[in-house]
């Protein structure tokens, strides 16, 4: 009987080992992508919390990178998400093409939304179905993605953050 003691205790050992390790293992993971989420949320309100600070402000096609007294639909996208470390290329159609593809359904706030066949506008979705962008006469404006003019021309959404 004495023999199958230290079998017990090393076999007990290794049980315990495998749980903790292994479910540290487990758990690291889900806290890097929980970290992960959290700065692209942070972002994504800075982002957005930026942009509404230059409502309002003209629309000019061509307008020049990181001027500020007037934009176009990518360089107001361009510059804000360079504000936040985020390199977007110059042209909506450029842009369409950056960061992972995301379904209309699971859009969250920072995704870029892009309009037309061939792309050619690009806005920022930021929650509960509306989207900041710089066109025409308005300029910098908030727009519904919900139904519409906004919603009829959809293409297609991006994850950049």
């Amino acid at each position: 009987m004495n023999n199958k003691k230290p079998f017990k205790i090393i076999a007990a050992s290794a049980i315990a080992f495998t749980v903790l390790f292994g479910g540290a293992a487990a758990i690291a993971p889900a806290q890097q992508a929980s970290a992960a989420t959290v700065s692209a949320s942070s972002k994504a309100s800075g982002i957005i919390a930026t942009g509404k600070k230059y409502l309002g402000v003209k629309y000019k096609f061509g307008a020049k990178t990181g001027v500020t007294s007037s934009f176009d639909c990518s360089s107001f996208t361009q510059y804000l998400y360079g504000k936040y470390g985020v390199k977007l290329p110059r042209t909506s159609q450029a842009q369409s093409k950056s960061g992972k593809y995301v379904s209309r359904n699971n859009l969250k706030p920072g995704d870029l939304v892009f309009f037309y066949s061939p792309i050619h506008h690009v806005a920022i979705y930021i929650g509960n179905g509306k989207i900041m962008h710089t066109y025409g006469k308005p300029g910098v404006v908030i727009s519904s993605l919900k139904s519409g003019w906004w919603s009829d021309h959809y293409k297609t959404a991006r994850r950049v953050l």
